[in-house]
């Protein structure tokens, strides 16, 4: 059964939330292990410690041949500032691990993605406790980490790799070298907290550099701020007016989103049967 490392890239974790999630899994998966970093608790402004801190915790777990899989605590901001440093430290205990989260986490995956080191997944993680029905997604996540993959996206192809990520992190990442070659692929996107117009300037960065994928699929844009006037155009149009400006297929909804409802997606391709 796996040992998991948990870790927070980004902003701080509790240990009120680190003791629901420690109880669950010793109540449904006693098979599985958790072991939070305790720089998981740490604060330095914004971030769980300084960025040395975070980079150094990752490293850390990543590099522990005991650990099957480093799992993040949680997302907010702050893994793109560590994410090429720690990654560049990773040594071969790195290369056979699974990295689970999502959000802002989606740096050190698309990272990761791009040098071929481990097995990304898009995934729910242990902050999203704290959310409706939370114990759901935590347990989502636990469940298939012991061999369980029915939380995963239904819609998987299993003839094009597939990447699931926060609209915001992807545009970010364009352009950058964390950004990985998706060419091909199927890219899944969902986006949170952010107006419509933003949405769609979102979608004007991110499509101009993903010429060539297999398509696009939309997740969840969910908690859109009131505007002082009506965007007048919904997610799903948005979505398909940008894939058209780009020849990019648009292949309808994803069943991720930033809620307790967000389903797994393992970057690259689905195993076959």
């Amino acid at each position: 059964m796996p040992r998991i490392a948990i870790c927070a890239p980004a902003a701080a974790f509790t240990h009120e939330d680190a003791k629901r999630v420690t109880s669950l899994a010793a109540q449904e998966f006693p098979g599985a292990e958790l072991h939070f970093h305790p720089q998981c608790f740490l604060a330095d402004g914004h971030f769980a410690g300084p960025d040395a801190m975070r980079r150094d915790a990752f490293v850390e777990c990543a590099n522990d041949p005991g650990f099957d899989a480093v799992w993040f605590a949680r997302g907010g901001y702050g893994s793109n500032r560590i994410a090429a440093d720690a990654i560049a430290r990773l040594d071969r205990h790195a290369e056979d691990k699974t990295y689970l989260g999502y959000s802002d986490g989606g740096y050190l995956l698309a990272g990761l993605y791009r040098t071929k080191i481990g097995h990304p997944v898009h995934a729910p993680m242990p902050a999203d406790i704290r959310r409706d029905n939370g114990e759901d997604a935590v347990r989502r996540t636990l469940a298939w980490l012991c061999g369980d993959l029915s939380g995963e996206e239904p819609g998987l192809d299993p003839h094009h790799p597939t990447v699931a990520l926060n609209l915001t992190t992807l545009a970010m990442l364009c352009g950058t070298p964390l950004m990985p070659g998706l060419a091909g692929h199927v890219v899944m996107v969902e986006e949170v907290s952010e107006h419509l117009y933003a949405v769609d300037r979102l979608f004007f960065h991110a499509t101009a550099h993903l010429g060539g994928i297999a398509g696009l699929r939309l997740g969840r844009i969910s908690d859109v701020p009131e505007n002082d006037r009506p965007f007048g155009t919904e997610p799903a149009e948005i979505a398909r007016y940008w894939c058209d400006r780009h020849a990019i297929p648009f292949l309808g909804e994803a069943d991720i989103g930033h809620d307790s409802a967000n389903r797994i997606v393992p970057f690259g391709l689905a195993p076959k049967g």
